[in-house]
């Protein structure tokens, strides 16, 4: 294809709006045929109009061939209406024949121009005036999501059942319901409804279904904050279909949130591989990669994004994680363009609340956590929302919702080791969390932070190293580097720092803590004012007698 020249798509789209022109502005025309065509003509641009995201002229393009359907005689076009096609027009712009505007299409289609203007009542208005045994799977989908974003879940239930009624394989239905409650047996009787495509026995898609259970239960089990059992469940479907670049992305996802980065960070390295293109979760790598400090990573992954689709949430989150470190303010208009493209990304709620805490203004960021747990009241949620007011309330919320939940644990005893008096409780939660899940890190550094705090570096030091023997992690040896620091080993400090430097050459901590060490080494208060930063202070002092002066 010659440069310069329109793509396939690109070249259709634009001859479809430059037709629809022509023909929409064409004079009206007095006979039945001469109206049908009109109406055409309007669906045609409205059409093409909505493949530009001119949603508000699509909009008015579909509302007036509504308008001129009315006016046509329903006798003359009864005997015709089988004639009708999917996309609501008639068989053929040139065709004789009165086919009559299938209405519901129509509809649809209004409703999901007033679906990406965010006015959401609208669209459900236009949606429930569908009948509902004239309801496609697409639309059945679409009301599901807009009883959903009004709150009303009893309906939005009964619309994502029905899609699952119509084919058992659609991701979205599944996870919306189960992030309403419905158990895996539920779901198999759902199942058990849907039509059998294809003619094929039930015995000749017994394996199909065995694995689809595990899926749904997987589901389920996430939803019910269960991840470890959604995620033993994820990586036995792994088995049954390496290279799934889709379970893989949840097994990372998943990952992330309990905490394992490392294996996090490796699964969505993997998905990247197979797909070079993936989209879905990037902006999750991309604040894990920000968190491990690998910026050079994260900048080629900001790059591939901007490339692959500027305009997607991810990348606007993305573009957030990378510029935090120079500019928290500019990070935070890239959290709230991912929110102006989509107002339902969680994600792009939590970073836009961790952001409003770094420019201190908690009251904004409640607000930010508040739109995350609304939508979806998971572990990150709680977390963010317990880095404001009400912790200990929050905590205690999300331990009730989550009572498997290691992390759920830790955050309780997070809130009470923040005073002297709660810190005895405060350890009996980290241990607790540790008999639950053995290899939750964050428990056990947050329970050798609490042992420092009370004196029992000794008790510290013995947790860290036996943590250290079963996962070589670069936190583990920061913490046991402070440790020992504090305590004046500096050689074994400075041993554990350069072994996490070795693990991760881009951790921030362990750089910053070895430069601090060696001031140490060499007899150098480490908290001592650099001589730059005194001289900026005499300047200081001269600009202020200056100015009493004038």
């Amino acid at each position: 294809m010659q440069k310069g020249k329109p793509q396939p798509v690109e070249f259709v789209r634009l001859c479809d709006t430059t037709h629809g022109y022509f023909l929409v502005s064409s004079s009206p025309a007095s006979s039945e045929a001469g109206m049908s065509m009109k109406v055409e003509s309007l669906v045609l641009h409205g059409d093409a109009l909505h493949g530009e995201k001119e949603f508000r002229r699509a909009l008015s393009a579909y509302k007036q061939a509504m308008q001129y359907s009315k006016n046509i005689p329903r006798q003359a076009t009864s005997n015709t209406r089988s004639s009708v096609t999917a996309t609501g027009r008639s068989p053929s712009p040139n065709s004789s024949s009165l086919a009559p505007l299938n209405e519901n299409e129509v509809k649809f289609k209004i409703a999901l121009c007033y679906s990406a203007l965010r006015e959401h009542r609208e669209a459900l208005q236009e949606m429930e005036g569908i009948p509902s045994k004239a309801r496609t799977l697409k639309m059945n989908l679409m009301l599901g999501k807009l009883y959903r974003i009004s709150r009303n879940n009893r309906a939005a239930a009964v619309c994502y059942k029905e899609c699952l009624r119509q084919c058992p394989y659609v991701f979205e239905a599944i996870t919306a319901l189960a992030e309403m409650g419905l158990s895996s047996k539920e779901f198999s009787l759902i199942f058990s409804q849907a039509p059998n495509r294809g003619g094929k026995a039930p015995g000749d898609s017994l394996d199909a279904q065995r694995w689809w259970n595990r899926y749904v239960e997987a589901q389920c089990c996430i939803a019910s904050h269960d991840y470890k059992g959604g995620l033993d469940i994820y990586l036995d479907l792994m088995q049954r279909f390496p290279n799934n670049v889709h379970i893989l992305l949840e097994i990372a996802k998943v990952e992330a949130i309990i905490g394992r980065n490392d294996e996090a960070i490796m699964n969505f390295e993997k998905a990247r591989l197979i797909d070079p293109n993936i989209m879905t979760y990037m902006d999750e790598y991309a604040i894990l990669l920000k968190s491990k400090s690998d910026y050079t990573k994260l900048n080629k992954l900001v790059h591939d994004m901007l490339h692959i689709d500027p305009a997607r949430p991810e990348t606007c989150l993305a573009l957030a994680a990378l510029w935090e470190r120079k500019d928290e303010r500019k990070a935070l208009t890239y959290a709230e363009k991912s929110l102006r493209v989509d107002d339902r990304h969680i994600t792009g709620y939590i970073m836009k609340g961790n952001l409003h805490l770094l420019l201190n203004r908690p009251d904004l960021a409640v607000t930010d956590f508040r739109g995350a747990q609304e939508l979806r009241a998971d572990l990150r949620s709680y977390q963010a929302l317990s880095k404001c007011k009400d912790a200990l309330f929050t905590a205690r919320e999300a331990m009730k919702v989550m009572h498997q939940s290691a992390k759920a644990l830790k955050l309780v005893g997070d809130v009470h080791a923040i005073s002297s008096s709660g810190r005895e409780k405060a350890r009996k939660f980290y241990e607790s969390a540790i008999r639950l899940e053995p290899g939750f890190l964050g428990a056990a550094l947050a329970l050798a932070d609490l042992h420092v705090a009370e004196g029992r570096n000794k008790d510290a030091v013995l947790l860290l190293e036996r943590y250290l023997r079963q996962w070589a992690d670069d936190s583990l040896h920061i913490k046991l580097a402070q440790v020992f620091a504090a305590t004046n080993i500096l050689s074994d400090a400075l041993s554990h720092y350069q072994s996490a430097l070795r693990i991760n050459p881009h951790n921030e901590a362990a750089k910053k803590g070895l430069e601090r060490l060696e001031k140490q080494m060499k007899g150098v208060d480490p908290d001592a004012p650099e001589e730059d930063e005194e001289n900026e202070a005499d300047d200081v002092d001269g600009d202020q007698d200056d100015a009493e002066l004038l």
